[in-house]
């Protein structure tokens, strides 16, 4: 087991899980089962964080420019999500003791998706063993777009405007912002992820594909930030 310092386990860790299509690409397999394999990781990785003392975790499940991909892809994704919150994941998060809360426009998911995505945060909502935060239907741009809209509605004066009152209108506004966003396939771009809370957080970009991440990866994700100088702008 690869050892990190214990104090400088991060709080909060940011995931893109990138590849699952190439990953199906490569093996002449169908998308779907690139999906499939990307979603059995999600369901088991909060485990291997909060094992390891990380206490949020927020995975990019489906962004809102997801939408653009061919309808019987995005008809699965929104079934296998769907199972997700109503069944595999709720289990999963009862069973190990973590909430789930679900950040995104989910209210414009199809069919009863939005149903099933406050059930599931209703139900976790006492667990206090981890946070695991699904991004899903979600955008940074949007998210932000949201806050002030939601901002205007309040009718909240210019002179009250500052960082702290925008962040309390983010999605979850009262997590912290993550320590460390790692981005896997080789990609190294954000594509829009926690846009506003991760202006200090370290990168991580990992070759592998999201279906092939392992408990070693996130051992060597922990390792890779016990090893950073955080500065914050000094």
């Amino acid at each position: 087991m690869i050892e990190a310092k214990k104090t400088s386990i991060p709080s909060h860790i940011g995931i893109i899980m990138d590849g699952n299509r190439r990953w199906a690409k490569e093996r002449n397999l169908p998308t779907f089962e690139g999906h499939q394999k990307g979603y059995e990781k999600m369901k088991i990785a909060p485990e291997w964080f909060f094992s390891r003392g990380v206490k949020i975790l927020s995975l990019y499940a489906f962004s809102t420019e997801n939408w653009n991909r061919q309808q019987d892809e995005v008809n699965y994704l929104m079934k296998l999500l769907q199972f997700a919150v109503e069944f595999s994941l709720l289990e999963q998060a009862k069973k190990n003791g973590y909430k789930v809360l679900i950040s995104g426009r989910f209210e414009e998911l199809p069919g009863d998706l939005p149903v099933k995505c406050l059930a599931i945060m209703t139900e976790t909502k006492a667990n206090n063993r981890g946070t695991l935060n699904i991004c899903l239907n979600y955008g940074g741009r949007v998210e932000i777009v949201d806050a002030v809209r939601k901002m205007i509605k309040n009718k909240v004066e210019l002179e009250q405007v500052h960082e702290g009152i925008i962040k309390k209108y983010l999605y979850h506004g009262d997590l912290s912002d993550p320590d460390i966003i790692v981005r896997t396939s080789g990609e190294q771009r954000l594509s829009g992820f926690l846009m506003w809370q991760s202006v200090y957080s370290e990168l991580f970009f990992i070759k592998k594909y999201w279906p092939d991440f392992e408990e070693l990866d996130a051992e060597i994700v922990l390792k890779e930030y016990a090893e950073r100088k955080r500065r914050y702008g000094a």
